[in-house]
């Protein structure tokens, strides 16, 4: 058999559409779990109960990274610091399914957030299929059998055994993994790093909680404090601890920082952490040598982890070895990516061993039977992550009922035309091929401002939408039927300058006892009418901050916005 019938045989549409399937959902507390679980739940397939869903959560509740917890783990179950809200106003943040209650502040706290996943797990009556305090701990491909007693007391074949934390081992024909990148610190390679560490004398910001949190003795005299990282977290806390009055100088370590130093309410930038040399010295890109640093923290982002994958003919750790195209045979988890996926979900390449020749495939961009049992969900980073995941979620609940739609062709095509894109973006001349290689790997789910998020999620619905395939004879599709469309004030109103100028009004709103007048009541008319009345609240409040006299907006205030 050759490689192409190989392909096509394997996509055919199911001879035996009544056969029970389980689907196992690794994070299913999140939003990336709690999506793809009531997507299931609202498919056919689920409704005739063929499908049968279980959803695990390794915390005692939902909500993800919006789920407080003390920093008493290693590393803390969540980076959730006291003072944190949202950085996306909540009509655009949340999920586009299910939107936050009538007056609910616009820039939510982390409670309000948490609250809202709860919400949406009871009203689609998710639940009953969540297994709270259970952790997957090992994912494997697998010939073993399992006992299907929902239909039959004969064994049947399984693709997936996944081993949980209460020492139980289930059986899986789908695995969706939406376990978050918000857990695993990400420490910067500077010389010096350990030993600050192990002095106790610099940690990652996934501990810190709030000023009086941080661990250093109450009566020991800070001269300056430096916190690195430009992210939103590591300006968060800078300012946080400027105006507790931690150290004498809180300086803020952020790339290009040193160009054009600036000093007001107490925070000092910096520029770029090279080095953190013996005692209390560190060094920083533009040359400055900086004295009398007692304390670091490292808000420098965190990285992917996908530690159940103990098997490497799943997913190797690395970047590519080599350039595309042709892509690789196999899957590669990096510290920001897994390659090659398609349109960030799903594995281009086999995930246990082919019978497939692979050597046909040396002058051929294609992969050898892609694995469709698998899939990842919130993966992607610079979007608005619950109404991303929701679509990546019919993407996914599409292709798993209707594997024949998918098309090996123009989703290979697309990740190499991204790659390309990505390589004239990002290289230069004097870039070594490893060097670019690296750089576009960092950078391949991460979303730049503008249309992309968009028309990623415009283009998810339109496949995943039933309605655009027969519904019977031969290429038959069973699926939800219906899409969204991403609205032009969604993307008007989701650009980082307007973001931000809403959250500095905002606030502005807050320091003055009249944020809550302005939500009393809005959405309260529900459905449509209801968000209506967000959408015009919104674009009310742009206005606002627009004409607001003496609102000046810093590199900061752009910082915290950035998604």
């Amino acid at each position: 058999m050759g490689l192409q019938e190989s392909i096509s045989e394997s996509f055919q549409p199911s001879v035996n559409n009544n056969v029970m399937k389980r689907i196992c959902i690794v994070g299913g507390g999140g939003a990336a779990g709690l999506a793809s679980l009531k997507t299931i739940v609202q498919s056919p397939q689920f409704e005739r109960g063929i499908w049968q869903p279980v959803s695990y959560e390794a915390r005692e509740g939902l909500g993800g990274v919006w789920l407080p917890a003390p920093p008493t783990t290693n590393p803390p179950e969540t980076p959730l610091y006291d003072s944190l809200i949202t950085n996306v106003a909540h009509p655009i943040m949340g999920f586009d399914s299910f939107w936050y209650p009538p007056s609910t502040p616009v820039f939510p706290k982390a409670s309000q957030v948490q609250k809202y996943s709860e919400s949406y797990a009871e009203h689609f009556k998710l639940k009953p299929y969540i297994r709270l305090n259970t952790r997957v701990d090992s994912i494997r491909r697998t010939d073993e059998s399992s006992i299907d007693t929902s239909t039959t007391s004969t064994p049947k074949k399984r693709k997936w055994k996944v081993k949980l934390s209460t020492g139980e081992a289930e059986f899986f024909d789908f695995v969706i993994i939406a376990n978050g990148h918000y857990h695993k610190p990400l420490y910067p390679s500077v010389p010096g790093i350990d030993q600050w560490l192990d002095a106790g004398n610099a940690m990652h910001s996934v501990w810190y909680r709030n000023p009086q949190s941080l661990p250093i003795p109450r009566d020991r005299k800070i001269r300056k404090l430096l916190v690195v990282g430009g992210s939103a977290s590591g300006t968060d806390i800078s300012r946080e601890l400027a105006l507790h009055g931690v150290a004498d100088v809180i300086l803020h370590s952020v790339t290009g920082g040193g160009e054009a130093p600036q000093f007001s309410n107490g925070i000092q930038t910096r520029g770029r952490l090279v080095e953190l040399r013996d005692a209390d010295t560190v060094v920083f890109d533009d040359g400055v040598i900086e004295k009398g640093v007692d304390f670091v923290i490292l808000g420098t982002g965190y990285q992917l982890a996908l530690p159940f994958f103990d098997d490497t003919s799943i997913c190797e750790n690395g970047i590519p070895p080599a350039t595309v195209p042709p892509l690789p045979d196999d899957l590669w988890k990096s510290t920001h990516t897994v390659f090659p996926l398609a349109s960030h979900i799903f594995p281009l390449t086999s995930t246990s061993p082919s019978s497939v020749d692979t050597s046909a495939l040396t002058s051929s961009s294609l992969s050898p039977s892609p694995d469709l049992s698998l899939a990842f969900v919130g993966i992607t980073v610079r979007a608005a992550v619950f109404r991303t995941v929701e679509a990546q979620a019919r993407a996914v609940v599409h292709v798993f009922g209707n594997p024949h739609t998918f098309d090996l062709q123009k989703e290979t095509d697309g990740v190499l035309s991204r790659w390309k894109e990505l390589k004239h973006r990002l290289s230069s001349p004097e870039m070594s091929e490893e060097d670019e290689r690296k750089r576009i790997i960092r950078e391949w789910h991460r979303f730049v401002e503008g249309p992309e998020q968009f028309i990623y999620r415009d283009e998810l619905y339109k496949f995943a939408d039933a309605s655009r395939y027969p519904s019977s004879g031969p290429g038959a599709v069973e699926g939800i039927s219906g899409r969204v469309v991403v609205p032009e004030w969604e993307k008007k109103l989701l650009t980082q300058k307007n973001q931000t100028l809403m959250r500095k009004f905002w606030k502005e709103l807050e320091r003055r006892g009249e944020a809550e007048r302005w939500v009393k009541g809005v959405g309260e008319a529900g459905g449509m009418e209801g968000r209506r009345e967000w959408i015009r609240l919104l674009e009310r409040l742009l206005e606002a901050a627009k004409a607001e006299e003496g609102l000046e907006v810093t590199e900061d205030d752009y910082r915290l916005t950035r998604l």
